[in-house]
């Protein structure tokens, strides 16, 4: 067993989103996700599936083509290679974050050949 410290605000010293790995196993991965308020979130899609729950703040979730108001509490579900980020940040956001396979930092395509094996 392992005990984690996470879910604080910690934005990148400049003020930017950040993401903090907390743990790396090859089924997983687990981190916090800071975004200030009025920030960007310009991440691309990976190549994992992947699971956020808000702990902290207010903003606007899009998924492919579906977007939601997030708030503490709200648990989203992004699969594989799928286009998502977070904006309209109107209070500094915290979110748990769970990688599935563990989070290699490689951004995925977004619409990927199925020639390429991954799929």
């Amino acid at each position: 067993m392992e005990i984690i410290d996470s879910g604080h605000f910690r934005p990148a010293p400049d003020g930017s989103p950040h993401y903090a790995e907390h743990l790396s196993v090859p089924a997983l991965s687990f981190g916090t996700y800071s975004l200030p308020a009025g920030s960007t979130d310009d991440q691309s899609p990976h190549l994992q599936d992947e699971v956020y729950v808000v702990t902290r703040g207010r903003a606007r979730f899009t998924s492919g083509a579906r977007t939601v108001d997030v708030a503490p509490g709200t648990s989203l579900f992004v699969p594989a290679r799928e286009p998502h980020r977070f904006h309209d940040i109107t209070e500094d956001l915290v979110a748990l974050v769970v990688f599935a396979p563990a989070y290699s930092g490689v951004p995925g395509p977004a619409d990927p050949d199925p020639a390429d094996g991954l799929d």
